[in-house]
């Protein structure tokens, strides 16, 4: 892997008191193919309930607000600190789960998750912090997926996301600004 390209916040004025050793964010590198937010939750209720429909949106932007999440997405604000502001989806996974479950059409949607990038090791920013596309997040957790999988995709697509970190990356969001799909 290359070395990550690195930030260094600017530096304070020669009368200003200088932080010891400031903090060097490296960058992640990648590229932003789709961004998906939705309103609510779409699983299966429980004890018979039925599918909730709350759907996904494809959208070109969206802003990300510092400890709250994707302005437009279920999880913004949910609880302070939250582990999962925003997740990343790596796009070749996508692609070894249309080939593997011979569903080639099957859409990135389906995964809801937030971004799906390429270039990326997602296990790598797991418990740091970095930037895209200027925005600072923390890797918080693997993000692991559910039953919902095997519904909406195919029995077996569940185990098959659980391995190689396969399910993608929960993130918090440290700093603002825009998203843009490249």
């Amino acid at each position: 892997m290359d070395a990550p390209l690195e930030h260094t916040p600017s530096q304070p004025a020669a009368d200003a008191k200088a932080e010891p050793n400031p903090a060097v964010i490296p960058v992640c590198p990648g590229r932003l193919v789709k961004i998906y937010i939705s309103s609510g939750h779409d699983y299966w209720g429980r004890q018979g309930e039925g599918r909730m429909q709350s759907g996904i949106r494809e959208v070109q932007t969206v802003e990300c607000v510092a400890g709250m999440g994707l302005r437009g997405d279920r999880y913004f604000g949910f609880r302070p600190d939250f582990k999962g502001q925003v997740t990343f989806f790596d796009a070749a996974v996508v692609e070894e789960i249309r080939q593997t479950f011979k569903l080639p059409k099957l859409p990135a949607s389906v995964f809801r998750r937030n971004l799906i990038v390429e270039g990326v090791n997602l296990r790598d920013w797991l418990g740091k912090r970095f930037l895209f596309q200027g925005v600072e997040f923390e890797g918080s957790q693997e993000c692991k997926p559910c039953q919902w999988m095997d519904r909406v995709i195919a029995e077996g697509a569940e185990a098959f996301l659980k391995s190689g970190f396969r399910g993608g990356l929960r993130a918090k969001i440290r700093s603002g600004g825009m998203l843009r799909v490249e």
